[in-house]
């Protein structure tokens, strides 16, 4: 194998050559050069140094001592240091910022944004970034249903849901029926497992179990009548969308929070309204 099957990846390399600028590492036949800023005190040729190897500003293959954010084979969040006309650039913590093609973002990302990455080489050979991660994702997570989880929002579908990496590594999904309010890729969320499926991937839902989330839901619908100055302009019978789009919840947990409110004598439901007594 050629230094450059090792793109993207960590490797531990002889130093063959000093030069006035740095020196090179590997062997005669297939070297590359650590640039002289890089090169640890007090060694010399023959010495063993751990690089990881990628491409500079002129697409030569370069090694560096620095720690990259992320390596070949691995997932991990990266910030967009900026955006150009072919697509973005990530902060990976190397001089040279890791190229996003539009091609390759779930989402248009936008400077600021975080995003869930692994690394590819192009057909030109460069190292690139892609936010299609689905393959990558493990399957043998230990989470139980019930159990609360963290995780990042990689992808969507409009006929599957929400796509989310838990703990970054594992494979997840919020059910097209549970989502609600506003949930954008790159979004950090907390997420209760609801399903372990055969094959190891988790079903989520961002909602508390119903007795605990009907309290959450019924406090958010009073705080919301109460800024519509104690009138809602729709009842429980309201379209489901309209409800999704007030309250980012279903019209089942909608009718059973404003159930709640009514047994606790705090609203009053009118033909066109829910008013607070």
């Amino acid at each position: 194998m050629g230094l450059t099957d090792y793109l993207g990846k960590k490797r531990r390399l002889m130093i063959v050559k000093e030069v006035e600028f740095g020196v090179y590492l590997g062997n005669k036949d297939d070297k590359v050069l650590l640039p002289k800023k890089q090169v640890p005190k007090d060694v010399e040729v023959g010495d063993p140094v751990e690089v990881f190897l990628y491409k500079d500003s002129s697409d030569r293959l370069i090694a560096t001592t620095n720690e990259p954010k992320l390596t070949m084979g691995h997932l991990a969040v990266l910030e967009v240091a900026d955006t150009g006309k072919m697509g973005a650039f990530l902060d990976w913590g190397l001089e040279k910022d890791l190229f996003l093609p539009f091609k390759e973002q779930t989402a248009k990302v936008q400077k600021g944004d975080k995003c869930l990455v692994a690394l590819y080489v192009d057909k030109s050979g460069r190292l690139c970034a892609t936010m299609k991660v689905y393959h990558m994702l493990r399957t043998d997570s230990p989470y139980q249903k019930d159990d609360q989880v963290k995780g990042i929002v990689y992808d969507r579908s409009d006929e599957f849901g929400v796509f989310v990496a838990v703990d970054h590594q594992f494979s997840a999904r919020i059910p097209k029926k549970d989502v609600f309010g506003k949930i954008r890729i790159g979004d950090e969320i907390e997420a209760r497992v609801t399903n372990v499926k055969e094959d190891g991937k988790l079903d989520l839902s961002v909602r508390g179990k119903i007795p605990q989330q009907m309290d959450a839901d019924a406090e958010l619908i009073l705080k919301r009548i109460q800024s519509y100055d104690g009138v809602l302009p729709f009842n429980d019978k309201a379209d489901p969308d309209t409800i999704k789009a007030e309250f980012g919840m279903s019209k089942a947990a909608f009718k059973r929070a404003v159930g709640r409110l009514l047994k606790e004598n705090r609203v009053k439901i009118f033909p066109d309204s829910i008013r607070i007594r």
